[in-house]
């Protein structure tokens, strides 16, 4: 009776777990990226700037407007022009909607924490929906 009951909790939890996240693990990904608006953030707050997430061009592809200032974060990064979002729940900044600049992995909480390069460590975080 205990094994009945323990596999039935269990099936609920798992139930659950799927229903909030859409079923695919996805669904922190999806409701942080519906946010237009990021503060882009270096190495725990020592520098911030301004990123926009514009219209969306292509099935997961959508403009992407960062601030001039963002350079003092990483240099570079104010070239790109693309947000790419993969299937994993990833996102990829880009200057031609293909190469990553920086590739940032959904944090433990609400935004983003880059990967890849490994140096600087970036922080976005949504600052307006």
């Amino acid at each position: 009776m205990k094994l009945l009951a323990g596999l039935v909790a269990s099936a609920a939890l798992f139930g659950g777990s799927q229903f909030l996240h859409d079923g695919d693990g996805q669904g922190l990904a999806r409701e942080i990226a519906t946010s237009s608006t990021y503060t882009l953030t270096a190495n725990g707050d020592e520098a911030a700037c301004a990123v926009r997430r514009g219209a969306e061009v292509a099935d997961g592809l959508s403009r992407l407007t960062v601030s001039q200032n963002c350079r003092d974060l990483m240099p570079g990064i104010e070239r790109v022009k693309f947000w790419r979002e993969q299937a994993d729940g990833s996102v990829a900044f880009s200057e031609n909607g293909v190469d990553p600049i920086v590739t940032f992995g959904v944090a433990d909480g609400d935004g983003y924490e880059s990967y890849a390069p490994a140096n600087p460590l970036l922080a976005l975080a949504a600052s307006g929906r």
